[in-house]
């Protein structure tokens, strides 16, 4: 198909705003970017889809999610609000994971990646837990990718809070499932997978010592580092020293890792870090919420480290990811010079589009010859000109995600005029919907019990 009459942003390195150009998608990838009148002549033949003036870029990428935490929204944690960090994991977060069973992991899987189609999330880097349903659990959600037409990265977050069993349990998960993607290689390369971690708090030697020893070649870990200083002071506590020289020393760290977070990382911390070629990201939305401070996003990005941007299950409007970055590193700092947008757009844009190739070994994230088309519509007509210079201001002062008006993937229309094509939006939230009660209550039942 020709991709026509939009005004195109290719978010290359040297990003470029084209108008006057049109989009040639053969199959899954672009084939042509170049002049309208061009492509119109060399292939006339080709089905036309009229942008109709709208801005034509690459779709949004989440690198840190948890699909399952959709059933906390509108839920009530009974009691005194949680006073800190581990008592959010211990008031909230453990128990509802315990409360979901196979049909709600499939459920929560939905409601995610249809708001994500529907802003305009094109690749998104899940984590799953669900104690009470291990083993499957990520068959579950990868029933949904395939479906949805999604691209999506799956794990599994291994864990010593339930026991041994749980936690072997969960590495074998992990195991299972990333032997099946690298054997298969299925939906031509829209699902990937790591091998998911919790964090160093809920994590013993041995059980670290076995995840290395058995992760399949070729992938790397997703795991959450220094979210709150309660995690550092048990690795100091515990072990003798900080989170990231313990998970170095159980290498842990690499270049196909993930590492969610690194608030409470500190200089030397950032050095293995930026040694070990390892990936961080940045979830500000969540760390504000959670009360945990900021990541120093800067200094990362300073000394070399791919800093990504992803949105800890909050909901998948990846611009409202990126105004949290802009604005709330202004706040902290109280220095409005800290977090320019073009880092936020670095971060949000090239790094997550070069995570994407790393774990996928797929270009995706760029609007340039040979790469996915991963592809979405922005109906966004400003007062003030578009450049390449001043498209992220666009963004962070302009955009929104009802904006989002069509997104395809590999170069399948997954909604079109605001319209999802794939999924049955009435069915997935009826169905969700009716499942909430059980899981509430479930919730409720892991509570007391601890």
């Amino acid at each position: 198909m020709l991709i026509t009459n939009g005004i195109v942003i290719t978010w290359e390195d040297e990003n470029r705003v084209l108008e006057g150009y049109a989009v040639r998608v053969e199959g899954s990838k672009i084939t042509h970017v170049d002049k309208q009148s061009l492509l119109l002549e060399k292939f006339p033949h080709d089905e036309i889809l009229d942008a109709n003036g709208q801005l034509v870029m690459p779709g949004n990428i989440c690198s840190h999610t948890h699909f399952y935490g959709a059933y906390s929204r509108g839920m009530a944690i009974p009691g005194d609000p949680p006073a800190h960090f581990i008592q959010i994991l211990e008031k909230l977060w453990w128990p509802l994971d315990k409360a979901l069973s196979r049909q709600s992991i499939e459920a929560s899987a939905n409601v995610c990646i249809l708001d994500a189609i529907r802003h305009g999330t094109t690749t998104l880097f899940d984590h799953h837990a669900s104690p009470s349903y291990i083993e499957g659990s990520l068959d579950e959600i990868y029933k949904v990718v395939e479906l949805s037409g999604i691209r999506a990265s799956l794990s599994y977050e291994v864990t010593d809070r339930n026991g041994i069993d749980q936690a072997d349990a969960g590495i074998q998960e992990n195991i299972r499932f990333a032997n099946y993607i690298q054997k298969h290689k299925p939906l031509d390369g829209r699902v990937s997978s790591t091998f998911g971690l919790h964090a160093s708090l809920t994590l013993s030697n041995e059980t670290l010592e076995k995840c290395r020893k058995s992760i399949p070649d070729g992938i790397g870990f997703h795991i959450h580092v220094a979210e709150s200083e309660a995690d550092e002071y048990d690795s100091l506590s515990k072990y003798g020293m900080r989170i990231a020289e313990r998970l170095d020393k159980f290498g842990i760290l690499g270049s196909k890792s993930i590492l969610a977070h690194c608030v409470h990382v500190d200089a030397k911390e950032m050095e293995l870090i930026a040694k070990s070629n390892s990936w961080v990201t940045h979830q500000p939305r969540s760390n504000m919420n959670n009360a945990v401070g900021m990541a120093a996003v800067e200094s990362m990005d300073s000394l070399g480290i791919k800093v990504c941007l992803g949105n800890d299950g909050f909901s998948n409007t990846m611009w409202d990811e990126w105004k949290a970055a802009y604005l709330a590193h202004k706040s902290w700092h109280h220095d409005p010079r800290r977090m320019n947008g073009t880092l936020v757009a670095k971060i949000a844009g090239k790094n997550n589009r070069e995570l994407v190739h790393n774990q996928f070994g797929l270009e995706v994230g760029i609007i340039k010859p040979e790469a996915h088309a991963d592809i979405i519509f922005v109906d966004y007509h400003p007062f003030t000109p578009i450049t390449a210079g001043n498209l992220p201001w666009h963004i962070l002062f302009g955009f929104n995600e009802s904006m989002v008006t069509l997104t395809m993937v590999d170069g399948k229309i997954l909604m079109k005029d605001h319209e999802i094509i794939t999924m049955d939006e009435k069915r997935v939230y009826s169905e969700a919907k009716k499942l909430a009660p059980d899981v509430w209550e479930r919730y409720q039942s892991m509570l007391k019990e601890k």
